[in-house]
């Protein structure tokens, strides 16, 4: 089930209120334009995972911050606390990410993501909607940040980043496996980190009780 921003009251034109509450609701800077799209850098990070790799993280015990569907560009994009993308390359390798080539995209200042419209489901939705705080602190408090565990209640960073990279690299390699017909039997390519599996709570089953 999806769901998008509410219609506050103000001009008829659906833009123009989906505008409205970005901005005044939760205090989100966008392009002001036509097709609509929110800002990063400021409020929020994006990181963002090919459909079938982010919809696998949504199915992990993993707690997230808000996410946007691009349908168009079968993407979804999970926010994450302002100056999370500078931290990223270095988590990735803290979790033993670094050297494998993955699918995920970051977006810190100077980047944007479609916004969803109501009217414009097409375009893109929210998979799981953002919540207008306290006026001046808007929603920062529930995106993940870094640190196990998180700070003040809110997602971890590195169990997220770790889920992401896992389902991103899994993804990815079934693609290739599905692409050149592999028969069953002929072993296992997928290369999982220990770290990773173990920051995402899946540990190897020899840790496993």
């Amino acid at each position: 089930m999806t769901v998008v921003p509410p219609r506050p009251g103000g001009p008829a034109d659906p833009w123009c209120q989906a505008r409205r509450w970005y901005e005044r609701a939760l205090g989100w800077p966008t392009s002001g334009e036509a097709p609509l799209e929110l800002l990063t850098g400021d409020r929020f990070d994006a990181l963002g995972l090919p459909l079938d790799a982010g919809a696998a993280v949504l199915g992990r015990p993993v707690r997230t911050g808000p996410v946007v569907l691009d349908a168009r560009a079968r993407r979804l994009w999970f926010l994450l606390a302002a100056g999370s993308a500078d931290e990223l390359p270095e988590l990735l390798d803290w979790l033993e990410w670094g050297t494998v080539a993955l699918d995920l995209a970051v977006l810190g200042p100077g980047g944007r993501i479609t916004a969803p419209v109501p009217t414009e489901p097409e375009r893109a939705v929210w998979v799981r909607p953002p919540r207008p705080g306290n006026r001046g602190g808007g929603i920062e408090p529930p995106l993940p940040v870094t640190g196990l565990g998180g700070e003040g209640g809110a997602p971890d960073l590195a169990r997220l980043v770790g889920a992401a990279a896992t389902e991103a690299h899994r993804a990815r390699m079934l693609r290739a496996l599905g692409a050149r017909r592999r028969p069953p039997g002929e072993g296992q390519p997928l290369a999982f980190s220990y770290a990773s599996r173990m920051s995402a709570g899946t540990r190897p089953r020899s840790l496993t009780l």
